[in-house]
């Protein structure tokens, strides 16, 4: 049974909109938090959804916002506090229009990436952010956060790869911008305002994307390094040879090797021995252009500049998936695992593999730990995570993981580098943004939010405190 508050909001939202609770519109991935909900609204379009807004801007109720609900930094639940309307887009899943001679596909906060790609693939394109939670990470959030994903390197964050949306600000009214332009110099860049918001600015409600041609020739190959020095090298030589043609570029270290031994036993790795380091490389090349032949070019020119030591090229597109299979499958060993802090950073590529042998020998001097440290090396983004010492609980933990984390962002932001690279801020990192970020960005920030959003009700405590 509702309270009086709930109920009086109830009575002034469209018919039809109010989902039943369930622990789902409340829980994140990694357990760490439990959030609260009030009432929880599903909208069928963006008109239902201003109403949404406007009742709860007329009722001072907060609003938080959730997509597939695969964040992991918080921004889709409030743990404490006044309960808020979680307000779902999971019924507006429509992909509208696919122009594909124009590059531009139009779809719902509410469809998934997996769907969005998939209708990119029906008309001959590809929509080519990329990320393993792409069957329940839903479009909005993508853009909320400004996801990143595996082929950043070469086409782009999310950001890149949105041309126009459709977004119902906090006043209740919807701002319809669903542009197809690449050129659109009429003021403000509202839309990349929006962009990377998670939701504090407004509700994205539809996007316009954009579609890429679909590789003649595409190639997978393995290749095993001394060092993350090695693996920076090799990237900068496959870039010299191909051009362009590097799609994504994945460091991964023997550590993530053995979780996945643990967590996977069944899969096949294609080292008998676990490598300390090693790459995950794809390519893809115009026609006439073999793809093979880049990849054995490349290991042997690696191999006599002593930067590659093993390696492996798929045979097959089922080979290749098998070689994704691994990388794909590494947060989820992570999980089985138990961590006890995850770093999602970022740093100047010159940076990297300094970073890396300094925070190790810092968390060796803190304790016994296992780290884990892999990531999207063409873009300078590592998910740095650290694991207990074997036959260790990560509870053991707890008293000092937060001094963990804040001794790696602190060396992150030293060396020029983000805490938040691709999952956002959300209310997890929120206190690190305050304290590390700029002062006169942060006061031009809580100006914007000020002016835009002057009741507070747009995801409270996400991204600014």
């Amino acid at each position: 049974m509702l309270n009086p508050a709930d109920a009086a909001l109830a009575a002034q939202l469209p018919q039809g909109v109010l989902r039943d609770a369930a622990p789902a519109y409340v829980e994140e991935p990694r357990g760490r938090i439990r959030g609260l909900a009030g009432l929880i609204a599903a909208p069928r379009d963006a008109d239902e959804c201003a109403a949404v807004i406007r009742a709860c801007a007329a009722a001072r109720v907060p609003v938080v916002p959730r997509g597939g609900g695969t964040g992991l930094v918080g921004g889709q639940l409030v743990a404490d506090g006044p309960a808020p309307l979680v307000l779902s887009l999971e019924r507006m899943t429509a992909i509208r229009d696919v122009w594909p001679e124009e590059g531009v596909l139009i779809a719902e906060s509410g469809a998934t990436l997996h769907e969005a790609r998939q209708a990119a693939a029906a008309v001959g394109r590809q929509f080519p952010l990329s990320l393993a939670s792409q069957g329940s990470a839903q479009i909005g959030g993508v853009l909320s956060t400004n996801a990143g994903g595996v082929n950043v390197l070469r086409y782009g964050n999310a950001r890149a790869l949105c041309l126009g949306v459709e977004a119902v600000l906090p006043n209740g009214e919807v701002m319809r911008d669903l542009k197809r332009l690449r050129k659109d110099n009429t003021g403000y860049d509202l839309r990349d305002l929006l962009i990377g918001a998670e939701g504090t600015l407004g509700i994205i409600t539809a996007a316009s994307l954009v579609l890429a041609p679909v590789p003649a020739e595409t190639g997978v190959a393995m290749m095993v390094v001394d060092s993350p020095a090695a693996a920076l090298s090799l990237l900068a030589l496959a870039q010299a040879r191909m051009a362009g043609g590097v799609t994504a570029f994945e460091l991964i270290s023997g550590q993530g090797l053995r979780f996945l031994d643990a967590a996977f036993p069944d899969m096949r790795q294609p080292f008998d021995s676990r490598p300390d380091w090693l790459v995950l490389i794809e390519v893809g090349l115009p026609a006439g252009l073999s793809a093979d032949a880049a990849l054995e070019g490349l290991f042997t020119a690696g191999a006599e500049a002593a930067l590659v030591r093993d390696g492996v090229i798929a045979q097959s597109g089922q080979q290749a998936a098998d070689l994704w299979a691994l990388r794909e499958h590494i947060p989820l060993a992570n999980r089985h695992v138990g961590a006890i802090a995850s770093h999602d950073i970022s740093l100047p590529l010159s940076e990297v593999a300094h970073f890396v042998a300094d925070a190790g020998e810092a968390i060796a001097a803190r304790g016994d730990m296992r780290i884990n440290c892999f990531g999207h090396l063409g873009d300078g983004n590592l998910h740095y995570n650290l694991f207990p010492a074997k036959g260790r609980r990560r509870e053991e933990y707890d008293d000092i993981r937060r001094d963990l984390s804040h001794l790696i962002h602190e060396m992150v932001v030293a060396r020029g580098g983000s805490f938040s690279a691709e999952h956002g801020v959300g209310r997890l990192k929120a206190a690190d943004l305050a304290r590390w970020g700029d002062p006169a960005r942060l006061a031009a920030m809580r100006a914007i939010k000020g002016a835009l959003d002057p009741l507070g009700i747009m995801n409270p405590g996400a991204v600014l405190v």
